[in-house]
């Protein structure tokens, strides 16, 4: 599995790179914040809207600990999605920073 810091995450947007990201929390947990330009697609909604993911280009996938993020790679990788990226840590770790 692919992984990415959040720290390494924060300076490849520092950096203006333009990144596909996307957060597979909870609304609840998202009007508590997001990564800016990250898309929200709870993960039980993932199945029904594969058709807004990339499916062969880097895509960091973000939930709150990397636990959620996980398990949307690895079900993204069974549908023949490839370039994805889990935030190790997850929006505990980036609400640090």
């Amino acid at each position: 599995m692919h992984t990415i810091t959040p720290q390494e995450l924060k300076q490849r947007l520092e950096n203006g790179e333009n990144l596909t990201i996307i957060d597979v929390r909870e609304p609840e947990e998202v009007a508590l914040g997001m990564i800016p330009g990250a898309k929200h697609i709870p993960l039980m909604e993932i199945p029904q809207r594969l058709g807004e993911i990339p499916q062969h280009s880097e895509t960091i996938l973000v939930c709150r600990s990397g636990n959620r993020s996980g398990r949307a790679l690895e079900y993204l990788e069974a549908q023949g999605f490839t370039g994805l990226v889990n935030m190790t840590g997850g929006m505990l770790e980036w609400e640090q920073l």
